[in-house]
């Protein structure tokens, strides 16, 4: 698979990177209600972290002829219901990416990592 996906049309071709939709999709999951932060997809993403800020950090992105195929790996807010912050993330990104790049979202899978307490009120 390439790093980057080619859409052609008459007026010629456009290549977009995965990164780019990488980062909308981490953006709209960040704008998202209940969502603390992102989480690393395994440890080897966790260390890299530490070393240099990924772009796609908690996102991972690939593309078959069908669509996009998102996996996204998220920190919720306790107290709150998993199934509607799912949800509605799935929403969000499905929507912006789809709108912002064009390619059709096949697949969100949403992998909550942990649950974290802001407020000890």
């Amino acid at each position: 698979m390439s790093e980057t996906e080619n859409i052609h049309n008459e007026l010629g071709s456009i290549q977009i990177q995965r990164d780019a939709i990488a980062s909308i999709a981490c953006q709209s999951t960040l704008q998202s209600y209940g969502v603390v932060g992102l989480a690393p997809k395994n440890l080897a993403e966790n260390l890299r972290q530490l070393f240099r800020k990924d772009a796609k950090f908690g996102v991972d992105v690939a593309y078959d002829h069908d669509g996009l195929v998102i996996d996204l790996y998220i920190v919720v807010e306790y107290g709150l219901r998993i199934k509607t912050i799912t949800s509605s993330i799935a929403n969000s990104v499905k929507y912006n990416v789809e709108k912002t790049v064009g390619l059709p979202v096949r697949r969100i899978n949403v992998h909550v990592r942990g649950l974290r307490i802001s407020n000890m009120d």
